[in-house]
């Protein structure tokens, strides 16, 4: 959602962003594979769960919260992010040294493959289907795979996904950091909008440690 005209900063919009999408994406595989490779009584399998849903929801909440506030904007992304390269990402690795089973290196031909696939909703250019084999189609069919497949494919498959989220937040974060120290925050904007109105000119760049004037802070009142 674009405010440029308006008092709030621009903000929603999250749904279209390709981080919401592969963190969203992350998040319903995740479910998929700890039901189905973890004891659901077990604390790895809720730990599991919430930490890619706090990716997703941070996203949103960060998203709405841009229209008042750059830092919450960018705090929330930033939990997004520590969500799911600090956890999600170590407890998918562990699980797969724990079982004894190989975590593909990021440049081995089979990671290189997956993260290819994971950039489109539907892989293009696909060999054909061969029967009894189990393939990933794309980020929209992330959930089926891991569905699927056997656990050390599901495994890196998400590896490669959640990477690929950890990644797209952290250019997500400096966008945001860049905007911010271009134009400022909501008090900036609010402060200029109110210039504009009284038909003022704005420096280029303001003294913002004083933005009330004197009917703000009750003088000149009759």
């Amino acid at each position: 959602m674009s405010n440029r005209d308006g008092v709030l900063l621009p903000h929603g919009g999250y749904e279209k962003l390709r981080i919401y999408k592969v963190a969203e994406a992350a998040y319903d595989a995740t479910v998929v594979f700890c039901d189905r490779f973890i004891d659901k009584r077990s604390r790895t399998h809720d730990q599991m769960v919430q930490a890619a849903r706090s990716g997703v929801r941070n996203i949103s909440e960060g998203s709405g919260a841009a229209a008042t506030s750059r830092k919450s904007e960018m705090k929330l992304t930033n939990v997004a992010r520590a969500s799911l390269n600090d956890e999600l990402l170590k407890d998918y690795k562990s699980l797969l040294l724990q079982r004894g089973l190989r975590v593909w290196h990021k440049d081995s031909p089979e990671a290189r493959a997956m993260r290819d696939r994971l950039k489109h909703d539907v892989a293009p250019n696909l060999p054909p289907e061969r029967p009894g084999v189990v393939r990933l189609t794309g980020l929209a069919g992330l959930s089926a795979f891991v569905a699927k497949t056997k656990l050390e494919l599901a495994a890196n498959a998400m590896l490669c996904a959640v990477n690929q989220a950890a990644y797209l937040l952290k250019r997500q974060i400096e966008s945001q950091e860049r905007e911010f120290l271009k134009t400022g925050g909501f008090t900036e904007n609010l402060y200029r909008k109110r210039m504009q109105a009284r038909g003022k000119t704005v420096p280029k760049q303001p003294d913002m440690s004083d933005m009330s004037d004197s009917s703000d802070r009750g003088e000149n009142h009759p």
